[in-house]
């Protein structure tokens, strides 16, 4: 245990790079979700992120609690159309999706305590979502995953072993 006292962790937007994390080719043209890891350590990971427009990301949910503001545009998850201002809490092992990024797209303010790794819930609506929508999805980009999440997963840290 440490005497020190804990200091404030200060991370500008500005200052992180953009890392594509999914990829998606809609008739031909490139659509992704990029992230700002903000703070990224076995507690919590911060993330800014921003989906491209039309972007669809499966329903899905995570070992940890997982809280999301909308910043700017709009993203439809599962029914609901959420623009700027809302809010979304999903306790450990909450589900929600699919999402679906507006016309202008969406930029989004996230909070994951604990294991930050998708657990996809619906594989088959999924698939005919992105085939109603002529969507084909990409491999997933290389994301530079921190050495504590690779230690935990048997070679794919992007998503847990069910």
């Amino acid at each position: 245990m440490s005497d020190e006292e804990p200091g404030p962790l200060i991370a500008s937007i500005d200052d992180v790079a953009w890392v594509e994390v999914k990829a998606q080719s809609h008739g031909g043209r490139r659509v992704s979700v990029w992230e700002k890891f903000l703070e990224w350590s076995p507690e919590r990971m911060v993330i800014y992120a921003r989906y491209d427009p039309g972007m669809v990301v499966e329903r899905h949910g995570h070992s940890s609690d997982h809280f999301v503001f909308v910043v700017t545009g709009e993203v439809t998850v599962g029914d609901r159309i959420c623009g700027p201002g809302t809010h979304i809490t999903l306790e450990r092992g909450a589900v929600f999706g699919p999402l679906i990024a507006g016309p202008e797209g969406a930029n989004l303010y996230e909070i994951m305590q604990g294991d930050p790794r998708a657990i996809p819930t619906d594989h088959e609506g999924f698939a005919r979502v992105l085939a109603e929508r002529g969507i084909t999805p990409l491999p997933n980009p290389a994301v530079p995953w921190p050495s504590w999440l690779e230690a935990r997963t048997d070679g794919d840290p992007a998503s847990k072993a069910e």
